[in-house]
């Protein structure tokens, strides 16, 4: 349980302590600084821990915005600091650096802010009201000393500054007087908290169709399952749940299997939407939630469209059926190698230096026009409007047509997307860090071979030398796949050389104007390749292998962009060098059709299916045993996507 200790006497009349403990602390006073001290040295070292002035008033959800979020080492409003285990070296410093300052003996709640902290304090720890009120009443309540908001500015000094939440109209003040308290008891009434609650619990930036035809009534469904005591975790998996049911439905093949399938799935994207607004609602984040609400949206959207190939080939009654897996699989890596410029190009431009353009300010302009804002966000086709046209078109047509429209939509969206990430790039004078250089290393998912012949090659900077390797190496591999014989030993020697110049590639540091598209460029090389040669084999199953095989691998390399986003850094290197790295596992393919082709040349022969079907289960298998167990146990630091990037 946490515990917050309130500095000084309780105010006769306050609900602070109720509020404190509905919160889920227990509440415990102090009558100075050394108690303070006293008391917070008792607190169990692994327990959350919060102060409070005695004399706080504000709404509940601004202390709950700042003492239970579990994202930050250490928060704090005006009158109220919270610390995690990790800051709590820094506030005990702080504490007894404020305990042993000139006047500590009087009341903590009286004890008068040092001027340097106070200065700190009244420009950080704003209370926040109407624009009439700044100027007067609550100017001078944000000058009340109090002990709580020097610790909050010495933390500063510490090295852990505190988060400090945007609370818009919501109220958190320490009023000076009697009279001042009376006012902000008024401003606070004045505010409908629930109503603000609501609203901050969707995202600022989304898509159209979410924001208007799901966030309007999803954020009551999150509200219900918090007043339920249902869990973010426990609303993805239901969305999870329900996305596999929905493919089911499409897999029987039949118009009302279509039509169940496409309500399924519209349903199935309200529960996502509710997952996320669930957890800002009652602050219920954590690094599993963070991990599930990332993987499921892919493993929900992609398990569709293997039920939509499953439906055509059983829209026959099992004579005469669609094969439509090549576009189910084309669909996943078109999809696919969408994220990954998002990812790559989010990376790269992350802590850059001089990160401007001619192209990046037209687009901030174009964001002041707002019909723009979601044209343009409605262009790029992000997973609210991707979903309701697949589920649409799934009640209404067939797979092929469903998915001849998305892969038509997909890859105008990534056209798009990629024409403007470019120019920009090109345009913009950004210098990019090495922990940027590090990230797109980690997602390029080099092999040993790469590596070998990247510690051979030379390693100074060489401008646009990294995507031109690339492109040219996936040009010859994609290139070989769909043009030699299949079978063909020459496909072979096209992935060695595909592997060398990847290793060229990534010698250097990836801090080029445009190094940012080598990850996708072995993205697309990769999985266009399996694609390729599974068609061309015309085996029975060979596409449908295919499909579970990029689904692994695709799943490694979403598992690497959430682990470097939440800061943990790349999944174990040895894991990549077990599974391959994407030059291997492509030399394995192509060596695996050589091989089985020219002993299927006597009678029909499975070989080849059977083969990627075993390569999809081995490194399924290694990569969620090892994802499984570094989000159950890692310990890493809760996250939530707040960025409203397309999915």
């Amino acid at each position: 349980m946490s515990t917050a200790i309130l500095t000084g006497a309780p105010v006769a009349g306050s609900s602070l302590q109720d509020d404190l403990r509905s919160l889920g602390f227990d509440v415990r006073t102090a009558t100075d600084p050394a108690g303070v001290a006293t008391e917070l040295a008792a607190v169990p070292p692994r327990e959350r821990v919060a102060l409070v002035d005695p004399r706080f008033v504000g709404h509940g959800h601004a202390l709950r915005l700042a003492l239970t979020d579990p994202r930050f080492p250490a928060a704090a409003v005006p009158g109220a600091l919270t610390a995690q285990p990790e800051a709590r070296a820094a506030l005990t410093r702080a504490v007894t650096a404020a305990a042993a300052a000139p006047g500590a003996a009087g009341q903590a709640e009286r004890t008068p802010a040092p001027a340097g902290a106070a200065a700190t304090a009244a420009g950080q720890l704003a209370t926040v009201g109407s624009a009439e009120e700044t100027d007067t009443g609550e100017a001078a309540e944000a000058r009340t000393p109090s002990l709580v908001d020097d610790i909050a500015a010495a933390l500063d000094t510490e090295g852990v500054p505190p988060h400090r939440p945007e609370l818009g109209v919501l109220v958190a003040t320490v009023p000076a007087d009697e009279e001042r308290r009376t006012a902000a008891l008024a401003r606070t009434a004045a505010v409908d908290e629930e109503r603000v609650r609501l609203r901050s619990a969707v995202k600022a930036r989304d898509g159209f169709f979410t924001t208007f035809c799901v966030s309007p009534y999803s954020r009551y469904i999150a509200r219900w399952c918090a007043r339920r005591g249902l869990t973010p975790n426990q609303v993805t998996t239901a969305s999870l749940l329900t996305a596999l049911i929905a493919a089911g439905c499409a897999a029987t093949g039949t118009r009302p299997g279509f039509v169940a399938a496409g309500v399924l799935l519209i349903a199935s994207f309200v529960l996502d939407c509710t997952d996320g607004q669930l957890a800002r609602y009652s602050l219920q984040y954590s690094t599993l939630g963070a991990w599930l609400d990332a993987t499921f949206d892919r493993a929900k959207e992609y398990a569709y469209y293997a039920g939509l190939a499953l439906g055509a080939a059983n829209a026959g009654g099992g004579h005469g059926g669609d094969d439509v897996w090549a576009l189910a699989l084309g669909a996943m890596v078109l999809q696919t190698c969408r994220h990954v410029v998002d990812f790559s190009f989010n990376e790269a431009n992350h802590d850059a230096t001089g990160n401007s353009s001619p192209t990046a300010a037209l687009s901030d302009r174009l964001n002041s026009v707002g019909w723009t804002v979601w044209v343009r966000r409605m262009i790029v086709l992000p997973i609210g409007e991707r979903w309701a046209m697949i589920a649409v078109l799934t009640a209404l047509t067939t797979p092929r047509i469903t998915f001849c429209v998305l892969l038509i939509g997909c890859a105008l969206a990534a056209c798009y997307t990629t024409a403007g990430r470019v120019l920009r790039s090109l345009t913009r004078k950004a210098r990019r860090t090495d922990r940027a250089a590090r990230a797109l290393a980690d997602l390029a998912d080099s092999g040993p071979l790469a590596e070998l012949v990247a510690k051979a090659a030379a390693r100074s900077s060489r401008g646009y030398l990294a995507p031109a390797a690339a492109a040219l190496g996936a040009a010859l591999l994609v290139a070989g796949a769909a043009a030699l014989p299949y079978g063909s030993w020459l496909a072979v020697a096209g992935a060695a050389l595909y592997g060398v110049l990847a290793g060229c590639a990534v010698a250097a540091p990836l801090k080029g104007p445009l190094d940012w598209l080598v990850p996708p460029l072995f993205r697309a090389a990769e999985y266009g390749t399996v694609l390729i040669l599974a068609a061309r084999s015309q085996m029975n199953g060979a596409l449908p292998a295919a499909f579970g095989l990029v689904a692994a691998v695709a799943y490694h390399h979403y598992d690497t962009v959430y682990r470097i986003r939440g800061g943990t850094g790349a999944p174990p290197h040895g894991l990549v060098r077990v599974i391959g790295g994407h030059e291997g596992r492509i030399l394995v393919v192509t060596a695996i059709a050589a091989l089985l082709h020219g002993r299927s040349q006597g009678g029909p022969n499975q070989g080849f299916t059977i083969a990627l079907t075993a390569l999809a289960v081995v490194i399924a298998l290694t990569v969620l045993i090892e994802s499984i167990r570094f989000w159950v146990s890692s310990g890493a630091p809760a996250v939530h996507d707040e960025t409203g990037e397309p999915a």
